[in-house]
């Protein structure tokens, strides 16, 4: 007996070992999808329990943080489970534990993406889940920057040397990027040449040391923009009625504080857009924002510093055709590039250095027709919109479908954050009279819907740029891009046309579902077109 203890005292070391027979995977489970959607799940259920008025729960009586502690415990428990079950079934036995499968991260990203947006569109035959549409998209948003930041964290600690890997892909990112397109099918995300700033910040040794922590704070800093972008309109029925920030902005007495925080935003604007932009386009994109700025004040939404307060309003109709010019003359400037690469020369680069020519000019319009409480939305799309290509697109190396559905994710959110829903009633007319005297019906039809859509327009532009750009290194990027983003506005469409149709008798068919079948023919009418851009520019 005793020498079966002194054994079995030997053999402790041996059975606790990474060898063992019985391997309690604990790192691999708590960096899992599944525990993120499992803490989330039961954090959602206690908060419908503990907040409702006939139901309560034992949970509900004790203190949040050791509730939620509690829900912690038990989702990572769950997860150790369903793995160990999930190693007994495999039956595979290896001396070492080996990293992750390449394809592991995809196919929980896929899941992810496809789970999204066929609920959204199992969603659209209750009238309530479409009056509050926006808590749908702004749920899948957060999931997906949940999603991503587990990703970041399975590359940077469970990836054995990851850091060889990494340094290896970063010289293939950055090494090679005047190489010409040598693979069909390369998936490799280089950064463009044209984008000078961001080559050189990643090639100093200050940005390779804080890459790591830079990259995993970048989902949670879209998280905090995508929350403060929720406070600032209120929009849906149920708590539209509430005040928010941007109600507090408006306000008569708040004046100043709308004028410095306009002022900002437009200068935000400027430095996130113009780096892209030819040295012209730059001095005419400021003189643009400039002009945005002497439009508000003219109109009286904003004052000047050395402004006085008795002076008088007007329709502002000369500063807003004045920032119009502005705006053309980048368009033109794009067009001209685009048309240049695609008749007289075949280059990637000039096609590139035109589409955000275009981009540019698209958010100058779209700054200008912006009230000035909603310019911080703008900032923050264009904001995400660089801190997803910068630090999570570049370095976790998606393909061009899960790009592009994470664009149209973004772009139905941000459709919301401006205030918009699903009722007529928050459409907003006064931008369609924006430089004109009167009413000119196809001018005004058209500044009101790009404002409107302005959200989902950036978003489809930013992903025409980004595909056409030599960070993905495939020919058939563009066309596999327009035919998923095809494929994400018809699929909705065509199932609520149905759903629209079964339901013709029911008691809110004029109330929620027509408005909301409007909203979605004007949106697949902007699809098509921009996939024929697609098509069209992808033909060389």
């Amino acid at each position: 007996m005793r020498k079966v203890l002194f054994l079995l005292l030997l053999s402790i070391p041996n059975a606790l070992s990474s060898s063992a027979e019985l391997d309690v995977p604990l790192s691999s489970p708590f960096f899992s999808l599944l525990f993120y959607l499992m803490c989330l799940l039961l954090s959602a259920v206690h908060v419908i329990v503990c907040t409702s008025t006939e139901n309560s729960c034992y949970f509900c009586t004790i203190s949040w943080l050791i509730a939620i502690g509690v829900m912690i415990f038990i989702s990572g428990l769950l997860c150790v489970i369903l793995s160990l079950l999930g190693k007994m079934c495999a039956n595979t036995k290896s001396p070492k534990k080996s990293p992750l499968p390449s394809g592991y991260d995809r196919l929980e990203l896929d899941v992810l993406l496809l789970v999204g947006t066929v609920g959204h569109v199992l969603t659209l035959g209750s009238s309530s889940f479409i009056e509050e549409e926006h808590q749908t998209w702004y749920f899948l948003i957060n999931t997906l920057c949940l999603a991503l930041s587990q990703q970041i964290c399975r590359k940077y600690f469970l990836v054995k040397d990851s850091n060889v890997q990494l340094s290896t892909s970063r010289s293939k990112r950055y090494g090679d990027a005047n190489e010409s397109f040598s693979s069909k099918d390369s998936d490799i995300y280089t950064l463009p040449e044209s984008d000078s700033k961001i080559n050189k910040l990643n090639t100093s040794g200050l940005f390779k040391c804080y890459e790591k922590w830079i990259a995993l704070a970048s989902p949670w800093v879209i998280l905090i923009c995508c929350r403060l972008l929720r406070s600032l309109n209120q929009t849906g029925v149920q708590w539209a009625h509430r005040p928010d920030f941007g109600h507090w902005l408006t306000s008569s007495d708040h004046k100043a504080a709308l004028s410095l925080l306009s002022a900002v935003s437009l200068g935000m604007i400027f430095v996130l857009v113009q780096r892209r932009c030819h040295l012209v386009s730059k001095i005419a994109l400021a003189l643009g924002l400039l002009g945005i700025y002497s439009y508000r004040s003219a109109i009286g939404n904003v004052v000047f510093p050395w402004q006085q307060h008795n002076q008088d309003i007007s329709k502002g109709i000369i500063e807003a055709r004045f920032v119009y010019v502005f705006v053309l003359g980048i368009l033109f400037t794009g067009t001209k590039d685009l048309l240049k690469s695609q008749l007289f020369i075949s280059d990637s680069k000039t096609k590139c250095k035109g589409l955000w020519e275009i981009y540019s000019g698209l958010v100058l319009l779209i700054a200008l027709l912006f009230r000035p409480h909603n310019l911080p939305v703008l900032v923050f799309c264009l904001l995400i919109q660089n801190i997803m290509m910068t630090f999570i697109w570049n370095i976790l190396k998606y393909d061009a479908t899960q790009i592009t559905i994470m664009h149209y994710w973004f772009g139905q959110a941000f459709f919301y954050f401006q205030g918009n829903s699903n009722n007529i009633a928050t459409v907003d007319i006064s931008a369609g009279f924006v430089g004109l005297d009167d009413f000119v019906e196809i001018p005004a039809i058209l500044l009101t819907t790009i404002a409107t859509y302005a959200g989902p327009l950036l978003w489809a532009i930013h992903l025409i740029c980004y595909l056409s750009s030599e960070m993905i290194r495939s020919s058939s990027a563009n066309a596999q891009g327009c035919f998923c983003y095809a494929l994400l506005r018809s699929v909705p469409i065509t199932v609520y046309i149905i759903l629209v149709t079964s339901l013709r008798y029911h008691l809110f068919i004029w109330s929620v579902f027509s408005p909301k079948l409007l909203y979605e023919g004007i949106q697949a009418f902007l699809t098509a077109a921009i996939c024929v851009f697609i098509t069209a520019m992808d033909k060389n």
